[in-house]
């Protein structure tokens, strides 16, 4: 009997336990063994095979960022501090972490106003506008002299904006953010990965309880080796023959709607930056010379829908005074690896040596 009991407290003590977890929430991702045992990692953690990459991606943006340098370094009186946020080209799919955007800039030695320029990549892979102003909404919490936005065509279609995972398993940070700062998402949205009550518990979320202690495990082995990424031998490299479809998502010729792209997402990111002065960059892409190349620009683009894109964000920026450098054609096609957006170290130093004036203009 006093054994039966035991058990029966114990069992009733473990449903306790995990009624508190899915009533309070408490977050354990501030919980990290990075900048602390391990140095911080210098991208955000994402990965398909943690395997090999000794990454994995998880949608906890406090043990995100709680695995970033940016969280153990703090701010330095002589720091001129730069975020970028962005896709996976300022992520940088097959590139090392000194061969991204970032990396080199942080190698060009750059100063502004007699601080030294400390450059971080937030970027992250995914393509949306939301999921950027979600990052940045956390960003700037690590107090940056300067913002610079990484975009382009593809991260504006409303159907893009909750399609990013990071932002369909954050809704409560997502739209605490939209009452704060006007951002437009829909909360019935059916992207939206919602728990039942049952998996906010600690049983619910295994899973994800999991990943951030996984993450902290994988820390041993990215420390010893500074691998974050499998980098192949061989890969298909970015499309450019192409055929004659001109469609460019829900929109066709002659025109795309302006009220059916994200601008929203770009106004909110500018309320969240307040006094941070933030730079919007249209980023390079592959500008093909293949079969009916003139008809698309690349995989991504029909030229009729990128041309009107280009239009508008001049339009836009000039209206709202938004700082605005348009590099879509700044670096040669040679240079794109396997994607239209992703850049070789050499495609990356080239975009580095334009930005590196912009920022030093940033001098107030």
């Amino acid at each position: 009997m006093k054994t039966l009991n035991i058990i029966l407290k114990g069992f009733l003590l473990f449903i306790i336990i995990n009624l508190l977890f899915a009533l309070l929430q408490p977050g354990i991702g501030h919980l990290s063994a990075y900048n602390t045992i391990f140095p911080g990692r210098e991208r955000l953690p994402f990965g398909e095979n943690s395997a090999k990459a000794y990454n994995l991606s998880l949608f906890d943006l406090d043990a995100m960022f709680a695995s970033h340098e940016i969280s153990g370094d703090p701010k330095q009186a002589d720091e001129f501090r730069v975020i970028l946020i962005g896709d996976s080209s300022v992520w940088g799919t097959l590139l090392k972490p000194e061969e991204t955007l970032a990396g080199q800039l942080n190698s060009a030695n750059i100063s502004v106003c007699g601080k030294n320029v400390r450059v971080y990549n937030l970027g992250y892979p995914t393509i949306s506008l939301t999921k950027d102003v979600l990052l940045l909404s956390r960003g700037m919490e690590y107090q940056p002299d300067l913002v610079i936005w990484m975009t382009t065509l593809e991260a504006f279609p409303q159907e893009k904006q909750v399609a990013s995972p990071l932002v369909a398993n954050n809704e409560e940070s997502l739209l605490r953010l939209a009452s704060r700062s006007g951002l437009r998402v829909d909360p019935n949205d059916p992207a939206f990965s919602r728990d039942s009550f049952w998996g906010s518990t600690i049983i619910g979320k295994q899973r994800s309880l999991a990943d951030v202690f996984r993450l902290q495990i994988y820390g041993v082995m990215w420390d010893a080796t500074g691998i974050d990424q499998i980098y192949p031998t061989d890969y298909q490299k970015a499309q450019t023959d192409f055929d004659t479809d001109q469609k460019f998502h829900e929109f066709e010729p002659p025109a795309m709607d302006e009220n059916l792209l994200a601008f929203n997402a770009l106004e909110t990111g500018m309320s969240i930056a307040g006094d941070t002065p933030v730079v919007i960059v249209n980023e390079p892409m592959l500008i093909s010379a293949g079969k009916n190349s003139d008809i698309r620009y690349n995989f991504f683009y029909p030229r009729w829908a990128y041309d009107q894109y280009r239009a508008m964000m001049i339009e836009q920026s000039q209206k709202n005074n938004w700082v605005y450098v348009d590099l879509w054609d700044a670096v040669p096609a040679n240079e794109f690896t396997n994607s239209a957006i992703h850049l070789t170290p050499t495609g990356e130093a080239q975009l580095a040596e334009k930005l590196a004036p912009v920022i030093t203009a940033a001098c107030k």
